[in-house]
This record gives C-alpha cells, sequence and structure tokens, in this order.
C-alpha cells in the first residue's frame, strides 16, 4: 500500500470546505434569534432542508460502516442499515407528528412537561452522555492525523476541529447546522459515488467484485448468528430516543414535512448505504485482506485508486460526513446541559447562552472521553448499552398512551435501569470474559429487562391522567 500522496490541489479542497462552513454559518443574524429561532430555526424547516439534515446527521460513523463491511460483507446492510430503516419508519408513523404539534423545544422539556420537572431534568443526563460528540472528534482526529503523514497527536487534531465546530454551532444555532447540512449531503453522495466509479474501473463491475470476496461476505446473513443479528434490531431502538431525530421532527414545517422527510430519508439512507458497503467489498478486494487497520479502509483506498482533485473531494466527503454529525451533537449537548439542565442552577443566565458555553463544555468533555475510550465501537456500545434502556420507555409514554408511566414510576424506570446496565458493565468489564459481557449477556437486556418491569408496575391505567395539560389529554385520548 502506498503513503498518501496529497497535493496543493487536494489540500486546497479541504481548505475550500472549511471556508464554506464559516459562510453558510454567517449567513444569519444569530444575535438576535429568539430561543425557537435558535433551537429549532422558528419551525419553519422545508422538507428539502429536513432531510438533508436529517439523513447527514444520522450517517456519522462512517469509518466503522467501512470496517464492517470491509470484514464482514453484505451482512452489513441487515445489521447496520435494516433495522435503522424499522424504527425510522416506526417513527414517522407513531411519532414525528406528534413531536411536531408539542410545544416543547428539546426532548427533556418534553420529559419534563409530561412527567413532571424533576423527570425532566433528570432525563437530561443520560440524553447528554447520549449525543456525546466524542465518537466523532475520534474519527476526525484519525482522519487529520492519516492527512498529515502520522506527524503529531491525533488528539491535538480532533480537538481542533471540534473547537471549530464549536465556534460555528455556537454562532449560529440549530440553522447553522441545517445550512450546513445541505452542503454536507451533497458531498457525502458525491464522494462515495465517484469512489465506487473508480474502483469499479480498477477492479471490475460488482458481479466479479461479489465472486472474488470470501462467500460469507455475498451472504446477506454474513454467516453471523442469528441471536448476533437481533441484538442490532435492539440497539436500532436507539431511533426512539435519539435527540437529533426528536430536534429535526420539532423543527419541520408541520407534521406531514417530518413524516414524509424521514421516509424519503430512508430511501437515501439506503442508496447511500448501497454506496459504502460496496465500498468496503472493493476496499477488500483491492487493499486485500490483510489491511491492519480496517477502520481505514475507505481512507487507503481513495488514496490507491483516486487521482489528484478527486482524492481531496472523497477526504471532504468524509469529513462533511462525520462534521454533520459532529455539529449537530455538540449543539444538542450543548442545549441539553445548559438550557434543560443548568439553567435551574443559573435561572439568571440566558438560556442561548447557556446553550453556547454548554457545547464547548461538551466537546472538551467529548475529547476527555476519546483518551478514555479511544475506539469508536467501544463509545457507542458503552453509551447506547447504557442509556437507552433507561429513556426508552419513559419517552416513548410521553406520545404513546400504551407507554405511559405514572409520574411516581419515572424517575425509578430510569434512575433504576440504568444503574442496572451500569452495573452490569462493570462487572463484565472486570470478570475474565472478554468484552462487557456478564454471564454471556449484554448489558442492554438487563437494563432493558428492568425498565419493562418498572412499566407493568408503574403503568398507567385506563382513565388515569398524568397531568391535566392540553397535551396529556391529547396524547391519552388518541391512544
Amino acid at each position: 500500500m502506498t503513503e498518501l500522496e496529497f497535493t496543493l490541489l487536494d489540500w486546497g479542497i479541504i481548505f475550500l470546505y472549511f471556508a464554506l462552513l464559516v459562510y453558510l454559518t454567517w449567513q444569519r443574524d444569530w444575535q438576535d434569534a429568539d430561543e425557537e429561532s435558535f433551537l429549532l430555526s422558528g419551525r419553519k424547516m422545508s422538507l428539502a432542508a429536513f432531510v438533508a439534515t436529517l439523513v447527514s446527521t444520522w450517517y456519522g460513523g462512517i469509518l466503522g460502516v467501512g470496517e464492517f463491511s470491509y470484514q464482514n460483507g453484505l451482512s452489513t446492510w441487515l445489521i447496520l442499515g435494516f433495522p435503522f430503516y424499522v424504527f425510522s419508519a416506526l417513527f414517522a408513523w407513531l411519532l414525528a407528528g406528534r413531536i411536531r404539534m408539542n410545544k416543547a423545544l428539546s426532548l427533556p422539556e418534553a420529559v419534563g412537561n409530561f412527567y413532571g420537572d424533576a423527570a425532566g431534568r433528570f432525563s437530561a443526563i443520560p440524553i447528554f452522555i447520549l449525543v456525546s460528540p466524542a465518537p466523532y472528534i475520534l474519527m476526525l482526529g484519525l482522519i487529520f492525523q492519516y492527512l498529515t503523514g502520522g506527524a503529531g497527536n491525533f488528539l491535538w487534531y480532533a480537538g481542533a476541529v471540534a473547537l471549530f465546530s464549536v465556534a460555528y454551532v455556537s454562532f449560529g444555532g440549530f440553522s447553522a447546522v441545517v445550512h450546513t447540512d445541505m452542503l454536507q449531503i451533497a458531498l457525502m453522495f458525491g464522494g462515495f459515488i465517484f469512489l465506487i466509479a473508480f474502483a469499479g474501473m480498477e477492479f471490475g463491475g460488482f458481479g466479479k467484485l461479489l465472486t472474488t470476496v470470501p462467500t460469507d461476505y455475498s451472504n446477506i446473513t454474513g454467516g453471523q448468528d442469528w441471536q448476533y443479528i437481533l441484538v442490532w434490531f435492539f440497539i436500532a431502538l436507539w431511533t426512539f430516543v435519539d435527540p437529533s431525530f426528536h430536534q429535526r421532527a420539532a423543527a419541520a414545517k408541520n407534521p406531514q414535512t417530518a413524516k414524509h422527510g424521514i421516509l424519503i430519508s430512508i430511501l437515501l439512507w439506503s442508496v447511500f448505504d448501497f454506496l459504502t458497503i460496496f465500498s468496503g467489498l472493493y476496499g477488500w478486494a483491492i487493499l486485500g485482506p490483510e489491511l491492519t487497520e480496517p477502520i481505514m479502509v475507505y481512507p487507503y483506498l481513495a488514496n490507491e485508486i483516486l487521482p489528484i482533485g478527486l482524492k481531496g473531494l472523497f477526504f471532504v466527503a468524509l469529513l462533511a460526513t462525520i462534521m454533520s454529525t459532529l455539529d449537530s451533537y455538540l449543539f444538542l449537548s450543548g442545549q441539553t446541559l445548559g438550557r434543560d439542565l443548568l439553567v435551574k442552577i443559573f435561572p439568571n443566565t440566558e438560556n442561548n447562552t447557556l446553550t453556547r458555553i454548554s457545547t464547548l463544555v461538551a466537546a472538551l468533555i467529548g475529547i476527555l472521553l476519546i483518551i478514555l475510550y479511544p475506539s469508536v465501537i467501544d463509545l457507542w456500545y458503552v453509551i447506547g448499552s447504557v442509556m437507552i434502556p433507561g429513556l426508552l420507555i419513559p419517552v416513548l409514554g410521553v406520545y404513546l398512551r400504551l407507554f405511559s408511566l405514572r409520574k411516581a414510576w419515572v424517575l425509578p424506570t430510569m434512575i433504576g435501569s440504568i444503574g442496572v446496565s451500569l452495573l452490569w458493565l462493570i462487572l463484565g468489564t472486570l470478570s475474565t470474559n472478554s468484552g462487557y459481557t456478564y454471564q454471556g449477556i449484554e448489558p442492554f437486556y438487563p437494563g432493558l429487562a428492568t425498565s419493562i418491569l418498572f412499566w407493568l408496575i408503574g403503568r398507567v391505567q385506563n382513565g388515569h391522567l398524568l397531568e391535566e395539560t392540553d397535551f396529556t389529554k391529547e396524547v391519552l385520548e388518541e391512544n
């Protein structure tokens, strides 16, 4: 494998990309924005903007997708694609319209309005952790370390890019995220279309590719155990509690935009999955099966086959895919920490100011996390396994009558489920078993079982209203 060959033209394309991000951010007067405009773009987001920001934000783990497709082939679609399509479609059908009609400006606020202030404030803690930008800061650090020939510690690059994102997100708010995401989605698709096209010219068509890779790679299950595949359907429940989904549904100009936008996004995700999975397969065929860093298969493949200029464009596509998620999660982290959690401690500070300050704090915490867990997969696993079980039923209960809890049972459900998952994770880490499992059981399952148990005991019975609010009555009556 050849060393990275990057010209001034390629570097110029990357610098132009960052300049465009700055330009798009300063297309509005952020200082005069009211809170609804700053957090949700005034709830006027068009269908095109909705699709662009959702598609780009939900695909930030691009290096992880490359690693998985290089090592497993077509089963990547069944494991990392299809489960998320299913739950995204359910989100569109069951939740999107109701979230748009809810007056809350954030997910913790919606929980607080429905279950009480204490539940809302506590929910902000796991939600803040759930949208940690740490995995995306880590990936950007790895890419820039590669671009600079391995010079310096990747933490310096990661920190620099994270602080750059903090600057334009803090200035422009959610509108800055949306404006830049409309650029990012075009770069994402364009870069991988070029990569697939040149890989096909270099190696051959899809038919030759599928007969070259190992047999399991061309099998939809990839030889994986069905129990392992089922685990990923549970992980895909992340969709229901992901604040970026809730934020975009709330920001849509009407409920129909939110519903239709998610369905269109599923179609575009499936196209992008095709591009990324086959890029990973071409990586195996062209670079060989002995790649020491599978997580870097896309950068290595681009360096191997793309000409001057297009190479820089592809690296911009990688950066855009990750940056689109980083800026969104940074903003959500800052909003959750500042507006939903710290506002009670600093009641005299403007909410938008707290959000801006907390965005910087979220970036610094993210950098600390990648020092502790310098692995994208580990970060996703730990965060998702511990936080999702505690949030799932309470969040669903805000919008769906079936899952509504009595107010007194909400905090025990969140605390108990998260505590059990965390304890199971610690026991698995301390045990002699590999990974984080304890007694052969993933920490996600005991936490989810605890949440279901609390729900069975503390769920709302027929005719029992939690709070006499218009939204509460509407939700309970419709379900």
